[in-house]
């Protein structure tokens, strides 16, 4: 199996894990924080299969969630819009590994599942080339 093909796996294994963790329709303080966590792993697992993915089919070799992200829209993978989106996403997420405060993680949950709709759409927008 290819690198790209793990990635992509991966990075879709840990989206239905976020998924999963969305269906708590009140989660208690642990549950938000375990949802919280599923969110950072989607992200960087997705983020990492985009990188992957513009290397090998754009000859693209970005370092950066954002220097991604906004590659992913000059080839139109994101629309505009998305990619405002996702940039705050991977700001929620750099405040989610590196901040922690009740607040905080409240703020951050309640755009996590937005932030899911809008990564699994960021693979499907991959997987159509495939």
């Amino acid at each position: 199996m290819d690198r790209l093909t793990e990635r992509l796996q991966s990075a879709k294994r840990a989206l239905t894990n976020l998924d999963e963790a969305l269906t708590i329709e009140i989660p208690s303080a642990l549950e938000r924080d375990a949802t919280i966590k599923r969110f950072e792993l989607a992200f960087e697992a997705a983020w990492k299969a985009v990188k992957e993915y513009l290397w090998v089919h754009e000859g693209l070799d970005l370092a950066s969630p954002k220097s991604v992200i906004r590659s992913c829209r000059e080839i139109g993978l994101l629309s505009e819009e998305q990619t405002v989106t996702v940039l705050r996403m991977t700001d929620d997420r750099n405040l989610a590994v590196h901040t922690y405060n009740d607040a905080l993680a409240e703020e951050i949950y309640s755009r996590i599942r937005e932030h899911a709709i809008l990564l699994n759409h960021w693979l499907k927008a991959i997987y159509r080339y495939f």
